[in-house]
């Protein structure tokens, strides 16, 4: 293949390829289709077979660009083994990339995986798009770029030298970009639009506008000043957050409603310089770290002058040898006089001593950029890297007193490491006990991270990871340590096995345990005290929340990182140093007014998050609430505590469910086809009947403008192939409730459909609400109605065959699974939700963007996730080494823009109980020994000259200062223990604590102060 004449990727005649969906699911919501397409016709070689080269390897051959080809003719060295995770002892000797291509040919099958051993020839290179060199000699980048260039090949260096890296792209002359940010282009409603030389366009205050100055837009659906539609993209400039102008609207006509305006994404196109221009006018130096921002210059200088150190001397700098690094210092200063930059002798020996070193976090980190920039290489999706990245993480290196025996090999695998950090700190690495919370995608990469640095090796060390969940085909475009075979098998032992493969020496058991208060029984304070930290890998909330609290609770360090696509972010939280997780929250994420969801949507989430609704309705909660009236006895009773607009409608559809169930499909068709009629057809009528199309408010203004969108009534049509979805995959969902044997024949359920009859729609008087505040007056007002409704629940009642009569029988309740393409799931729902949006005039979604957004899919990437779990890595180092808080690194970036920030953890918040006395959230009263009330009063007023007045364990009152003299007398003779189980009527937890609240007061001041909790320890 040559791609001389291709500036983006590959040729449109490439990429008429199927992707598989249910495998690439995930990366298809950051990448689109077409990106993938392009990136499924890309060939791809590999120059290097170290850790860096495997990592980027493995990201590639994961992310399913269509062959890579591996070269290394190098000999597999054990300390390779320091952070190439593909490579075994018994390996060494043999060429690296013949040793390494069997396990990477196993990644993906779609990918074609072989390894090259002749010569890196012109003709050979112009078989490939993209070219990726990993730690190599300069002088070797330097003649491969220039071919690349001159033959418009895409082409990628990086090294990564112990806590150092760099990386540098050329992609050629007029590289197109085609979405330089991978976000959605941002639509607005409009409110108004001026007639003026410079016309002002208002939108609706819901949301700001993200637009800036020089973006170009489109007008839709715009009323009165109709021209607007059917211009082409007009560039905009911001006046306020609600407000922008275009050019001259003066002779439009006027604006009177509607209308929506939407971003116009434009392509960029980019020019790269030969690697010899960069390095000669220093130009293109990108920043990862703003704190650092002369670095750049400075590892620009360092990294040349070990190059030509190498070149000159046959190897690169010894660890931590003083006399080659003051050569390298002498080769460096008419480099830096060159550049006119003031050295940093020590940061270029540090540069120096580690330069052998290979750590496998800074491989994951460098590698997970260098596989995220082949992919934009190949797809021109998302702003490229321009053009030279430096990185390090200097802070996590051992201080520098040690000696050069501490750094030298041993003949280990981990002699990479031991020579970037030191022998005495890998021995702390060895004897670790960690808890890996999560072995999905961040959890693999830790996992093989563990293993690569030792991490639980040593005769104490152990890893612990636990994970709930099993594998499904999804899993396997990102979670790497897992294959095909594996699917439906627990994550945690699958990937458990695969990293003992990786390491024999790595010391790990699995789990299947959910984390969470009701398994403290199982993680218990035993398991919490020998841990020397948790590291989570986690994709909710909850669980973060929760593991957070508990390495509070245990004063236990915690690693925390998320994913979503590019972006993604890391934490670590020290113990007396940093805030801790929860300490700062995200707001909530929005949700959709019920008005808007039932009556006036305006968007198309709007009409997928209605259609999930009706579904989990539909076929969920009815089956459930049939189930429930069957076989609970106090079912109905119960129901009397609920609104009266519950009661009836639960009892309605229990009604429907039994007394109209189905015999067989045709029945199941026939309501398919009357449930279409109701929703696009009956109650759009009845909304326009209560809502005329031309009714004003009281302001005089058209109810329907703004956000309010006047829809219209939808007639079943045979041959809308949109109208038999619905009905096929509404009637078959239907028969798995009943256990009917269903059909996909659409031309046979079309035929059915038609046959239904279809009673007239008459509209009703009933009162539709318009906006949150009359929605929730409703509801009020239904409260209020709750027990006047017996009548009508009694004559449901009578119409429903009582529970006897149906003795076992039972309802199939379906629960959502979005990654099943043949359960009709998906298939309802984009349906169902398009329809609505038909309705409504709403621009469709097809079954993709329907899918991610029903199933709330979280985007991700393979790079992005290998990076983070390097940079957790990193973090790891500092624990370790007990750092202080200017060392630490909490992360925030987005590959896409590429963006990276590096910011100190914050300190936690104090709180002063009297001068010279604070606490934070790390701190705890500490009282041992089970003691009486009055024992444990008198302790506070001797050690603390606090006076406690009320003490409460969860939601148990134990003591207050306003209990009645003899309850009181009673209770201050009672020991603790003794006083929670009486008074909380539960038993003693298993674990040795108890977790006490208190409310003190100052002795000295007479004042009420803040305290922490009291930790009170009732058991040996």
């Amino acid at each position: 293949m040559n791609n001389n004449n291709n500036n983006s990727g590959v040729t449109s005649m490439e990429v008429e390829q199927k992707i598989d969906d249910a495998l690439y699911s995930r990366q298809l919501y950051v990448l689109s289709h077409e990106a993938m397409q392009k990136i499924s016709a890309t060939s791809v070689l590999i120059v290097g077979l170290s850790g860096l080269g495997v990592e980027i390897a493995k990201d590639v051959v994961l992310a399913g660009v269509k062959s890579v080809t591996l070269y290394d003719n190098d000999p597999v060295k054990i300390s390779d083994l320091s952070s190439q995770f593909y490579l075994e002892e018994s390996q060494i000797g043999m060429r690296r990339s013949v040793a390494c291509v069997s396990k990477l040919v196993e990644l993906n099958n779609y990918v074609a995986v072989n390894n090259y051993t002749d010569d890196l020839t012109e003709e050979f290179l112009n078989n490939f798009n993209v070219v990726v060199l990993a730690n190599q000699p300069l002088q070797l980048q330097l003649q491969l770029n220039e071919v690349c260039h001159r033959n418009n090949i895409k082409f990628i260096a990086a090294e990564t030298r112990g806590v150092f890296g760099s990386l540098f792209n050329d992609f050629g002359q007029d590289f197109h970009i085609v979405d330089t940010n991978g976000e959605n282009p941002a639509t607005y409603m409009i409110s108004a639009v001026s007639q003026e030389t410079s016309g002002v366009i208002t939108i609706v205050e819901e949301h700001k506008l993200q637009l800036q100055d020089g973006d170009y837009v489109t007008f839709k659906e715009i009323n009165g000043m109709n021209q607007l539609n059917d211009l082409p993209p007009q560039k905009i400039k911001v006046i306020s957050p609600y407000t922008f102008s275009i050019g001259d609207t003066s002779a439009f006509g006027v604006y009177t409603n509607g209308g929506y305006v939407t971003e116009v994404k434009q392509p960029k196109i980019v020019s790269f310089k030969p690697l010899a221009e960069v390095l000669d006018k220093a130009e293109g130096l990108f920043t990862t770290d703003d704190f650092k921002f002369d670095h750049p210059y400075q590892l620009l200088v360092g990294f040349q002058a070990i190059h030509a150190f190498n070149d000159k001397n046959k190897h690169f700098p010894r660890p931590h040898n003083k006399a080659d690094a003051d050569e390298v210092l002498a080769l460096a200063a008419p480099l830096a006089k060159k550049y006119d930059v003031e050295l940093k002798e020590k940061l270029i020996r540090q540069l120096a001593y580690g330069f052998q070193g290979d750590i496998v976090g800074l491989c994951a980190i460098i590698g997970g950029i260098a596989a995220q920039e082949v992919l934009k290489a190949s797809s021109g999706k998302f702003h490229p890297i321009c053009q030279m990245l430096y990185f390090d993480a200097i802070e996590a290196l051992p201080s520098d007193d040690l000696p050069e025996s501490e750094f030298q090999p041993i003949g280990s695998r981990y002699d990479g490491q031991i020579a970037t950090l030191g022998i005495t700190l890998h021995k702390k690495i060895e004897s670790l006990n960690y808890f890996l919370v999560g072995s999905g995608a961040i959890g693999c990469e830790m996992l093989k991270n563990f293993a690569m640095m030792g991490v639980g090796c040593g005769e104490n060390g152990m890893v612990h990871v636990t994970d709930m969940d099993t594998i499904e085909k999804s899993n396997l475009n990102r979670q790497f340590l897992f294959r095909s075979s594996d699917i439906n098998k627990l994550k945690s032992e699958c990937a458990a096995r695969a990293v003992k493969a990786m390491n024999p020496s790595v010391h790990i058991k699995a789990y299947s345990t959910r984390v969470g208060p009701e398994t403290e029984n199982h993680y218990n304070e035993q398991f919490y005290t020998s841990l020397d930290g948790v590291c989570n890998a986690l994709d909710n909330i909850d669980a973060r929340m929760y593991m957070d609290s508990q390495c509070v609770f245990y004063s236990k360090p915690l690693l925390e990182s998320g994913t979503l696509g590019t972006k993604a972010n890391t934490q670590v939280v020290v113990p007396k140093l940093t805030e801790s997780y929860s300490s700062s929250r995200d707001p909530p994420e929005k949700s959709i007014p019920m008005c808007t969801l039932h009556n006036f949507p305006n968007a198309i989430e709007h009409t997928i998050q209605w259609a999930r609704d009706i579904f989990e309705g539909l076929y969920k909660n009815a089956a459930e609430n049939v189930n429930s009236y069957l076989t609970i006895p106090t079912f109905v009773e119960s129901l009397h505590k609920q609104t009266s607009n519950v009661r009836l409608e639960t009892l309605t559809s229990i009604k429907s469910s039994l007394v109209g169930r189905p015999l067989n499909f045709d029945d199941c068709v026939h309501w398919a086809r009357l449930k279409f009629e109701e929703l696009y057809n009956n109650n759009i009528e009845q909304l326009l009947y209560n809502f005329p199309r031309d009714m004003l408010t009281t302001t005089g203004t058209p109810f329907w403008s703004g956000p309010k969108r006047a829809p219209t009534p939808l007639k079943f049509d045979a041959s809308n192939s949109l109208h038999v979805d619905f009905v096929v995959s509404a009637a078959n969902l239907r028969a798995f409730n009943y256990g009917i044997k269903g059909t996909n024949n659409a031309e046979q359920i079309t035929k059915m459909a038609l046959d239904t009859i279809v009673p007239e729609f008459t509209p009703k008087k009933v009162k539709i609400s318009t906006n949150e505040n009359e929605q929730q007056q409703q509801q009020q007002q239904q409260t209020q109605q709750m027990d006047g409704d017996d009548d009508q629940t009694d004559k449901i009642l009578s119409e429903i065959p009582q529970p006897n009569e149906l003795a076992g029988y039972k309802i199939n309740a379906i629960s959502f699974e979005k990654d099943d393409d043949t359960n009709f799931h998906i298939d309802f729902i984009t349906a169902a939700s398009n329809l609505r949006a038909t309705n409504y005039n709403i621009t469709l979604a097809d079954r993709h963007k329907t899918k991610g957004i029903a199933g709330k899919i979280i985007p991700a990437l393979v790079t992005t996730t290998a990076l983070v779990s390097g940079l957790v890595s990193l973090e790891l180092l500092k624990v370790i080494q007990q750092k202080p808080i200017d060392a630490y690194k909490n992360t925030f970036l987005n590959l896409a823009i590429p963006f990276f920030a590096f910011i100190e953890p914050i300190a936690p918040s104090t709180n002063k109980i009297r001068e010279g006395w604070s606490w934070t959230l790390w701190d705890r009263f500490e009282v041992d020994g089970d003691i009486t009330l009055a024992e444990f009063l008198a302790k506070f007023e001797k050690d603390h000259r606090l006076e406690v007045n009320m003490i409460s364990c969860q939601v148990t009152l134990l003591y207050a200062m306003f209990l009645d003299k003899k309850t009181k007398d009673e209770r201050l003779k009672t020991k603790m223990s003794t006083l929670y189980e009486t008074l909380s009527k539960k038993p003693l937890p298993e674990k040795k604590y108890l977790v006490f609240e208190v409310c003190c007061e100052d002795m000295d001041t007479s004042e009420d102060v803040d305290v922490p909790y009291v930790r009170y320890r009732f058991r040996e």
